[in-house]
């Protein structure tokens, strides 16, 4: 049965065959009373990724950013040194946009080629499967040959055969499918037929672990699929745009029959890592191990948490039914005996038979980070800002229309709000052009809009015009000004928006995946002030600021880089 969280194409030349085992960080454990081998190191460790969509670093806003392919490299290259490692991805990796806007599209290409240099030299990827997003620019860009078995001959896809790699001693057998209506524009024979056929192969080759990379519009198509073509130990799902959320990854291995699927978070965001010990017998069990067991016990201290603090109430409530509250007295005492027996046995290592671990990694900025790795993507921030800015040399945005205002900049507003503007230079705003810098990412084209003012609109900023409109200025809630400017702020009515909406931030910048701390109220406590809305300022109150929110936020997730990072 499979126990679910509540939420919380082989390339040439790269076939694995890794050293001695890496130190598993289980603790013993048994299952029933009969005798088992203690915990050691397993025979082979497995990373596995799906639908990176070009993502080689996040964007670096929110408190605790995730998905890093120079901490993803170092993972895996600290694994691989210490023991029997493969890596694996079931595709969907190449472009984060579909189609490619053509400001986008140098950008775009640079980072394409960066992710499989990456994954050539760093990660020594073992088989790599075919995605949607790897076919936005067409087969002719897929790069590198894909598992991909039931692609249909003349579909201009350079696909591998299924393959085998030693890795621990063992033989692992890989092979890709694409579930019918995973990828629209790609013909397919059918995976059953496909599947099948590459298992049979790799089984007759002496395969003792067979992985299948999976591509397949939901969940539950890959979960069929992997049930209707059976004898597959290990399934990589790739689910397009269903890959889900590092909050809604599940922590455990789904079983299909003698399968398990497995399913990592999507743009890199979280690995998944298998630990596989290969003992006499066939199939895998899941052990549990301490990453699940941890996050596990977690979750039974949150409910005990919540039904202590219900008993409490009933205890002073004298209408609270006896019967009821017995009930949730023995909940309670259940739980807390599933608790203390994980606790005590994080890891159930089956009597017999081989088994494995699961552990979701999550990409971190507290992680190391490869040193090659990162200096590759520090050259390609300043390659692809190069292009974009030469690309747009000479194209400043448009004037507006006749009658309509276009920005002006905070050096003009100054000069008659110059208390607005000196409280303005204490906030963050004013210095989210410098964000950029530091991190070399002030030509990005996925940053820089959100850290400039009136980007791309009429009248305002782009890449070859924005000194002037650099930072998040006045005109950002307030509105281009010019002819406010023009008429010396006697127009009627105003041309200038002097109370912005109450939705201006959450649905321009401070959205979820940039601002994850963001209190509309709060976040208005920072940048209101002497001269700037003073009395709305003193109307809100005490209460927490944006600033607090944040702060207490990376305090929780950690300041620090890990080593070898530069940003």
């Amino acid at each position: 049965m499979h126990r679910r969280n509540a939420r919380l194409g082989l390339l040439p030349g790269l076939l694995i065959a890794a050293a001695c085992c890496s130190k598993s960080d289980v603790k013993n454990g048994g299952s029933g009373s009969a005798a088992v081998d203690p915990p050691g190191k397993p025979t082979l460790t497995v990373f596995a990724l799906a639908e990176v969509r070009g993502q080689i670093g996040p964007c670096g806003c929110t408190s605790d950013p995730l998905g890093d392919i120079a901490r993803t490299a170092k993972l895996v290259q600290d694994a691989r040194a210490a023991g029997p490692t493969l890596f694996v991805d079931a595709g969907s990796l190449l472009y984060s946009k579909n189609p490619v806007p053509p400001h986008l599209d140098a950008q775009e290409e640079l980072k394409a080629d960066l992710l499989v240099q990456t994954y050539k030299e760093e990660l020594a990827v073992g088989a790599l499967g075919l995605g949607p997003a790897d076919l936005v620019k067409g087969p002719a860009k897929i790069r590198v040959p894909r598992q991909a078995a039931n692609v249909a001959k003349g579909a201009g896809i350079e696909t591998a055969p299924p393959a085998i790699v030693e890795v621990g001693g063992a033989k692992v057998g890989m092979f890709g499918l694409v579930a019918d209506g995973a990828v629209p524009t790609l013909a397919v024979t059918d995976p059953v037929t496909a599947g099948k056929t590459a298992v049979g192969e790799l089984r007759g080759k002496g395969a003792r672990v067979v992985i299948a990379m999976i591509q397949a519009p939901t969940k539950k198509d890959a979960a069929k699929l992997v049930r209707d073509i059976g004898n597959i130990d290990i399934a990589v799902a790739g689910l397009g745009i269903n890959q889900p959320e590092p909050e809604r990854v599940d922590i455990e291995a789904q079983k299909v029959n003698g399968a398990w699927l497995v399913v990592p978070a999507n743009r890199g965001q979280i690995v998944s890592r298998i630990d596989i010990t290969l003992r006499d017998g066939t199939g895998l069990v899941d052990a549990i191990g301490p990453a699940v067991a941890n996050a596990k016990i977690a979750g039974y201290d949150r409910q005990i948490a919540e039904l202590d603090a219900d008993l409490a109430r009933f205890k002073d409530d004298a209408s609270a039914d006896p019967a009821f509250v017995k009930q949730k007295q023995a909940e309670r005492a259940q739980l807390v005996a599933d608790r203390d027996q994980l606790k005590a046995k994080p890891l159930a290592i089956p009597a017999a038979g081989s088994y494995f671990t699961l552990q979701q990694v999550r990409i971190n900025k507290q992680l190391a980070c490869s040193p090659s790795v990162d200096d590759r993507v520090t050259v390609f921030y300043r390659q692809a800002g190069e292009a974009n800015v030469k690309a747009a040399a000479g194209k400043k945005p448009p004037p507006p229309p006749k009658g309509q205002a276009g920005y002006v900049g905070a050096a003009t507003c100054d000069d008659c709000h110059s208390d607005a503007v000196e409280f303005w230079k204490t906030t963050r705003h004013a210095h989210a052009w410098e964000t950029l810098v530091k991190r070399g990412q002030q030509f990005d084209f996925d940053c820089i809009n959100c850290h400039v003012t009136g980007w791309d609109k009429p009248g305002g900023s782009n890449l070859a015009f924005n000194e002037p409109l650099r930072d998040v200025q006045c005109e950002t809630c307030h509105g281009p000004s010019s002819i406010h400017v023009a008429k010396g702020g006697e127009e009627k009515p105003p041309a200038v928006i002097r109370n912005p909406p109450l939705d201006l931030c959450a649905t321009q910048c401070h959205t979820k995946e940039h601002s994850d701390t963001f209190q509309y109220e709060a976040y208005l406590r920072d940048v209101l002030g002497p001269g700037h809305g003073e009395a709305l300022r003193k109307k809100l109150g005490d209460g927490p600021t944006g600033h607090e929110l944040r702060k207490a936020a990376l305090d929780k997730a950690g300041r620090a880089l890990g080593a070898g990072c530069s940003r």
